[in-house]
């Protein structure tokens, strides 16, 4: 750290010092300024590194300390005011308002002295001639703090009443101020209203919209506007993140989370900011932290995770049930300090009210990952009577009612009859369904249960249901591999069964079961990759027996229903696999008709998600959309997490891909929560929140892309997604990166993908990230990186045979290389370079299209050639230096427009520019005839476009008409000139 020896070098240390990071080391390193200030014996120097050292402190967790500063300030002020130039002047009466909030925000200074503070504020406004409207504002701060609302409205009032002017707030911070006290008075709708300019991004500044995004969180979800409150939680959570000085903010989004069902982030969140549990400087902010962090670990109590493990104050574990009781004795004891010098119960009444507030949205997905705190609700279980006694008569009528009806949970409802039968003597057949069910729910383990059911049904009387009972068996040995010995058994059940079935010893439901199961068994057996058509053909043909027993003669029964529908999706599964895709197509639809008209529309999901898959490869995008709306719509609540994260998944890739990314986006984000919910969130879940990030870039909102982007990134891997998704979430994130403003981070995601890229065999991603890179880091300042970066990619577009690449790239490295002390020649050699391999380019083009377009980037190059000379002129160099300058400069501005006038029409507007360019310099050459000639020929170039200046608005009108006013702009300003 060198030392500072003169005014100017402490004018810059302090500059510097600003730009860094909110917190403790920049406060000491203004600590340490203020001392080299001093030592310097300039009054002014001092004044300003108090400023400085003001401002730091207003803006970290160390509020506190602001105050004495600020008090010495003043005195020099009272002793001498001359000290002072007109900026320090007017930052001094500025920070009359941090002051005055800083004092609100200290329980141990009197509420005496704040009412005697905010009069000396009013005196010295009036004595400066400033307007009382910050006054006014002030006063409404310390009445709506105390609770006097009375008061508050008064000098609301007032304060909207007053005049702008230079001591108001900005109006990003004015209408923050005015929406809170809206809403601190229930008037949401109204302080949505107000803070809309500031939340739309009309308004700005260092802490805006972060605040206004953050206190928009409850308003929103009050009025149920749960879209945009997760979009403010989204952008707004990114910006204070890094802001020390925001524990307040950062508050209102941990009790978003705490509100809407994202626990897990709210602890996220707290074990981000572990100091924010004992940083004392503020006691106001600390007081509206303790009291969320109670919040989030009461709803984590009600959840039964009042065990869990959860970050806290540093020093000990926490469990959720310790830190709630620690966070509302420590946030009471704030509010009361806070009452004690107020002299109401204002402060603890609002700190309570929000300690006990209710979630008002059971589940808001946010994109981003997160992980359920609890486990999902279980499924409704079997009526149970009033008593508390098992009816066990009533629990085996429910269970046979669901199953007999093909209804969900028929087979929970068995495992709660069996539960309630357990040392009751019971008849063979309700054993008998009781095992079946339970084989059911076993899956391939309970080949062994549907023998046990068998001998029960046989036992029972039943020798139709005992055969189909074992050909369920043999099924789900096929499903576990054994498909050779499942068609063994299939194969002498169904000549069993048919026999019985023709002597009446049966009925169709139980013939059609061993006849399903025989055709299941030989179409798994289809599946089993051999080519034979034989092995097909056999199947279909088991398939078609199923139609031919029970179609037309289902009745009123609906396992007969399920049977034909089932079977028509058989028979498109066995087209499918024979390369009939149409006929596969048609018969899943045929199948899944079948199963709603049966009213089993869950069991159509399957196999609409089929058909969306075949419409998808067949072309039929719009049969494709219909299928899986259909199939979200026929599972409704039936429908498992992980299936419906992939069909929400699906259904937004089609819809996205036909352009909505709106629609999309909401798919891509209940794809996200479902796969969260399923366990699925590094596989499926990362897949669904790359999508949504994609599609909240498409919609040009950039802060929540980057963040749903930053959260699928730990997740996505070469190996599970392919390092193509990787790359191309780098690639988004850096758009987004780039669009916010952050070009170092921005260059660092591209520089990541392009690293990844190199490896491909096709290198224009590797090109096109090299290129976006040097941009990013040519805006990030960083002009040497930029230079490597770009000199990367005009290697890469050579070698690619992309002359238009190439060009841009040089161009570009002429522009970095003038940024250098005597980087003209550079420069001028890079210009140079690019219309080289312009014009050789231009000579080898392969067809007139592709030389046309060499010939549009020949003239561009030739324009910003003459403009980098053109800026390249230093204002106190001599004036012949200069002239040369400029006369270089219009030489190649002439030859751009030649080259564009070779183009005719299409270059029209290139052309005119061109020329409005050269007269610009024409004009700073004295040359006024010259400059004025070229102003009207763009005037008359323009004669015929009439129509086009008093069209809609359109891109074409809007070129014509600024072209027309440059020309105007140009021949004005030459008439104005002395002659």
């Amino acid at each position: 750290m060198s030392e500072i020896t003169d005014f100017d070098a402490l004018r810059e240390a302090m500059a510097e010092n600003s730009e860094q990071p909110e917190g403790p080391a920049r406060n000491t390193r203004a600590e340490e300024l203020l001392t080299a200030a001093e030592k310097l014996n300039i009054p002014l120097a001092v004044i300003e590194a108090l400023g400085h050292q003001l401002k730091v402190y207003n803006y970290s967790s160390e509020k506190g300390k602001m105050f004495v500063p600020f008090a010495r300030l003043l005195r020099m002020w009272d002793e001498r005011p001359e000290d002072f130039d007109e900026y320090e002047t007017h930052s001094l009466h500025w920070v009359f308002k941090w002051v005055s909030a800083g004092m609100l925000d200290q329980p141990h200074i009197p509420l005496a002295s704040i009412e005697k503070w905010l009069g000396e504020m009013e005196h010295r406004y009036r004595l400066a001639g400033h307007s009382e409207r910050a006054v006014r504002s002030a006063e409404h701060s310390v009445a709506a703090h105390v609770g006097d609302v009375a008061r508050a409205e008064r000098a609301y009032a007032a304060w909207l009443a007053a005049d702008r002017d230079g001591m108001a707030d900005c109006h990003a911070c004015e209408l923050h101020g005015q929406g809170w006290w809206q809403a601190e008075q229930g008037r949401d709708a109204e302080a949505l209203e107000l803070w809309r300019p500031v939340l739309e991004g009309e308004y700005a500044c260092a802490h805006e919209p972060h605040t206004a995004l953050a206190s928009s969180l409850v308003p929103l979800l009050r009025l149920g506007r749960l879209d945009e409150a997760r979009a403010c939680h989204l952008r707004g959570f990114r910006l204070v993140r890094a802001m020390e000085s925001m524990r307040g903010a950062y508050a209102d989004h941990v009790e978003f989370c705490a509100l809407t069902g994202n626990e897990a982030r709210g602890l996220e969140l707290l074990a981000e900011r572990p100091a924010y549990f004992t940083d004392d400087g503020q006691p106001r902010s600390r007081l509206d932290f303790m009291s969320v962090v109670a919040l989030l670990m009461d709803r984590l109590t009600v959840l039964g995770l009042g065990d869990r493990q959860v970050p806290g104050p540093a020093g000990q574990e926490w469990t959720a049930r310790e830190l709630a009781a620690h966070a509302r004795g420590e946030a009471l004891a704030l509010a009361a300090r806070f009452d004690e010098r107020n002299g109401t119960a204002h402060v603890s009444e609002r700190a309570r009210a929000r300690m006990a507030r209710q979630p008002l949205v059971e589940r808001l997905p946010l994109g981003v990952r997160s992980v359920r705190t609890a486990p999902p609700p279980a499924p409704a279980a079997a009526p149970v009577p009033v008593t508390g006694q098992p009816d066990l008569p009533a629990l085996l009528a429910e269970a046979r009612r669901l199953s007999d009806h093909l209804r969900p949970n028929a087979v929970e409802a068995w495992a709660a009859a069996a539960e309630a039968a357990e040392g009751v003597e019971l008849d063979p057949r309700d054993r008998a369904e009781m095992a079946d069910h339970e084989a059911m729910a076993l899956g391939p383990e309970g080949a062994g249960l549907f023998e046990r059911a068998a001998a029960l049904y046989a036992e029972a009387g039943d020798p139709g249901e005992a055969l189909a009972a074992r050909a369920r068996g043999a099924y789900v040995r096929a499903l576990a591999g054994d498909v050779d010995g499942a068609t063994v058994t299939v194969t002498g059940l169904y000549d069993e069964v048919l026999a019985l079935y023709a002597a009446d010893g049966t009925g169709i439901r139980q013939t059609a079961s061993v006849v399903m199961s025989r055709a299941r068994i030989l179409t798994r057996r289809a599946h089993g990759g051999e080519d034979d058509g034989e092995v097909l053909a056999e199947a279909e043909a088991a398939v078609r027996e199923v139609l031919a027993l029970v179609d037309g003669r289902t009745g009123q029964d609906v396992r007969l229903a399920a049977r034909v529908a089932e079977a028509q999706a058989m028979l498109g599964e066995l087209a499918g696999l024979a390369g009939d895709l149409e006929t596969a197509a048609e018969l899943f639809a045929r199948g899944a008709s079948a199963f709603v008209a049966a009213g089993l529309p869950w069991f159509a999901v399957e196999y609409e998600a089929r058909l969306a898959s075949l419409a998808h490869h067949l072309g039929d995008v719009a049969e494709a959309e219909r299928a899986l709306r259909a199939a979200l719509e026929h599972g409704g609540q039936q429908l498992e997490a992980p299936g419906r994260a992939q069909l929400h998944l699906q259904l937004g890739e089609v819809v996205g891909g036909r352009g909505d990314a709106v629609e999309a986006a909401e798919h891509a984000l209940e794809a996200a929560h479902w796969a969260d919910e399923a366990g699925e969130s590094a596989t499926l879940g990362a897949w669904a929140r790359q999508q949504l990030g994609g599609f909240l870039l498409r919609q040009g909102r950039w802060a929540e892309a980057a963040e749903v982007l930053e959260a699928a990134l730990p997740d996505l891997t070469a190996e599970t997604h392919g390092d193509g998704a990787v790359v191309q979430t780098q690639w988004w994130l850096g758009d987004c990166l780039s669009e916010l403003g952050e070009h170092r981070a921005a260059a660092e995601r591209r520089l990541q993908a392009a690293e990844i890229a190199r490896h491909w065999p096709e290198q224009h991603d590797h090109a096109t990230l090299a290129h976006l890179a040097g941009e990013s880091l040519g805006q990030a300042g960083l002009a040497a990186e930029a230079d490597r970066a770009y000199a990367r990619a005009g290697d890469l577009w050579r070698a690619l045979g992309n002359t238009h690449g190439l060009i841009r790239s040089l161009r570009a490295r002429a522009w970095l290389a003038l940024r250098a002390e005597d980087g003209l020649d550079e420069a001028r050699g890079l210009m140079a370079e690019a219309l080289r391999e312009c014009e050789a380019a231009r000579e080898a083009a392969p067809d007139e299209d592709s030389r046309q377009q060499l010939v549009a980037e020949l003239g561009h190059t030739h324009g910003q050639f003459g403009d980098l000379l053109t800026r390249s002129a230093v204002e106190d160099a001599e004036d012949a230096s200069v002239r040369d300058l400029f006369e270089e400069a219009l030489a190649q501005v002439v030859q751009a427009i030649g080259v564009f006038a070779s183009l005719g029409d299409d270059a029209l507007h290139s052309r005119t520019g061109a020329e409005l360019a050269a007269g610009r310099l024409e004009a700073d050459l004295d040359r006024p005839a010259d400059a004025t000639a070229r102003a009207r020929a763009v005037l008359a170039a323009y004669e015929g476009y009439d129509n086009a200046v008093t069209g809609d608005g359109d891109g074409e009108a809007e070129a014509v008409r600024a072209r027309r006013v440059e020309a105007e702009q140009l021949l004005q300003l030459l008439a104005e000139r002395p002659r």
